[in-house]
């Protein structure tokens, strides 16, 4: 399995979904839970996950990057468990590579494992 890290985000806190992720979606695919990134946002939907990353100093370009829940091959979540946790990570890893994403403290990293696991267990 490739260890490449392909991408790397950070889920600061959970966020009304953005209007802009609405006009990616395809037929059938509904959004379920949307966070506030460093620069942008990551909206987790019924069919994959989408990142909005804002680059430049103005931010004006913005690439979106998408994995489907089908080409996951396995994830892990990570925290300490405890009140003060710092320090969650989820990770998955894809046929394309390694993908690391840090969770604020605000991110119930048990609902994003629930979350992951749906979709990657239905993607089928």
């Amino acid at each position: 399995m490739d260890n490449t890290d392909i991408s790397s985000w950070t889920l600061v806190e959970e966020i009304p979904i953005p209007e802009d992720v609405t006009a990616l979606l395809v037929e059938g695919e509904q959004a379920v839970v949307a966070y506030k990134t460093s620069r942008d946002s990551a909206a987790f939907t019924t069919k994959r996950l989408i990142v909005r990353d804002a680059q430049g100093l103005s931010g004006k370009k913005v690439e979106v990057h998408s994995v489907p829940y089908s080409r996951i091959d396995r994830w892990s979540t990570e925290n300490a468990g405890g009140m003060f946790d710092f320090n969650s990570q989820l990770q998955m890893w894809t046929r394309a590579g390694h993908i690391t994403i840090e969770l604020g403290r605000k991110v119930d990293v048990r609902r994003l494992d629930q979350l992951i696991a749906w979709a990657v267990l239905n993607a089928g």
